[in-house]
């Protein structure tokens, strides 16, 4: 008997999106463990000279040039990618994708990111008839993730379920199932066990997150938090950024036992549950895993576009708050170390609010969409040659 294979495929640009795909990946494992998985950053794997140079220019513009990268969203924000773009990245980005997928076909292919999402329509145009799911992983839908060949998208929130009827897409292929998020991030540890594993003290305690490429760099906010050392715990995990990590590890400030100091770790899930706020970057993956572990947040300097829409979202449910002054920070200070039964106690109904939320709902989508097209395997035939 054929075992049904699941291709997940995302781009380096920004972690989350991975981090999407592994969550659905194992979520997909979970509830149905005869299923296949594979996980691939597309162009990092067929171009693995090219795509660390072009992930880097990438990073490089966001953090240097904020202003050109919200022009551009903006300008672009109702369009879909048009047929130059997407042809320019089916022959000279991705010219060996059809031949991957040949080879290991899959009964459903799933984008995390709106780059491989716009190459599988494409080749879907030409004939292919793999079903495409497409997860948009903000609480934002910007044109490029749009496309016709789509046959299912995975959104999270009602908002972005109108945005995409709004821009022409049938509602039928919309299902609204929340961001997917490893399931740790669903489970509750104890936290006598976490502040042993990380040698952590029993204080009210701050997390500090910069994204999986660690941007937290800002002086003045680092220094501010840094003060409040003798009465707060303050984590400070920096991802990949190991440059800014060696030099916050010399800067005397940051000497101090009440501050911790860590680079890249895959247990941010047990430290979103022992910290009591978090002070992060507003990704669309790092919102919904503060989100289901109830964490308050307060967000830092959004990259132009869909980070900008996660913070006005999450702000407007009052599940986190941006950073528009140092009070927003000495304000935060001064409820836990004045008033932390209060936010205790609004942690608690956070996590009641969110309770009828289904953590496997994505991958449930995915698992009726391979269903639906059960038995169907010659889905390779092109109409052209792409």
């Amino acid at each position: 008997m054929h075992k049904q294979r699941i291709l997940l495929l995302s781009e380096g640009f920004g972690a989350g999106h991975t981090q999407a795909a592994y969550a659905l990946s194992s979520n997909l494992r979970k509830i149905a463990p005869n299923v296949q998985t594979k996980v691939l950053e597309l162009g990092s794997f067929l171009n693995p000279r090219m795509a660390p140079f072009i992930i880097t220019a990438y990073k490089k513009t966001v953090s240097s040039q904020p202003r050109l990268v919200r022009l551009m969203y903006r300008s672009n924000y109702k369009k879909s990618l048009n047929k130059f773009t997407t042809l320019a990245l089916h022959r000279i980005f991705y010219t060996h994708t059809s031949q991957l997928i040949k080879q290991l076909h899959p009964d459903v292919i799933v984008c995390t990111h709106p780059i491989p999402s716009a190459v599988i329509s494409r080749i879907k145009r030409l004939g292919m008839e793999v079903p495409l799911c497409t997860v948009i992983t903000d609480y934002d839908v910007h044109g490029a993730w749009v496309s016709r060949e789509v046959n299912c998208y995975l959104v999270s929130t009602n908002q972005v379920r109108e945005k995409l009827i709004e821009r022409g897409v049938d509602d039928a292929k919309i299902r609204v199932t929340g961001i997917p998020v490893h399931p740790n991030f669903w489970e509750r540890h104890s936290k006598e066990e976490i502040r042993a594993s990380f040698g952590l003290h029993d204080l009210p305690t701050v997390l500090v997150m910069g994204g999986g490429w660690g941007f937290m760099k800002d002086e003045t906010v680092n220094s501010l938090l840094a003060s409040y050392r003798d009465q707060v715990q303050i984590i400070f995990c920096f991802g990949n950024n190991t440059k800014q990590l060696n030099k916050m590890q010399e800067d005397p400030r940051f000497q101090h036992p009440n501050i911790h100091l860590l680079g890249f770790t895959r247990e941010v899930d047990k430290l979103m549950e022992f910290a009591d706020l978090l002070v992060t970057k507003p990704g669309g993956m790092t919102c919904t895993e503060g989100l289901a572990k109830g964490i308050p947040m307060l967000f830092h300097q959004p990259l132009p576009g869909q980070e900008e829409e996660n913070s006005e979202y999450f702000t407007s449910q009052g599940w986190g708050t941006p950073i528009t002054s140092k009070d927003d920070i000495t304000d935060w200070m001064d409820r836990l170390i004045n008033h932390y039964d209060q936010v205790v106690e609004k942690r608690r109904q956070v996590l009641e609010q969110i309770n009828s939320y289904h953590p496997t709902g994505s991958a449930h989508a995915i698992i009726e969409v391979l269903d639906q097209n059960q038995g169907r395997r010659d889905l390779f035939s092109y109409k052209k040659t792409p």
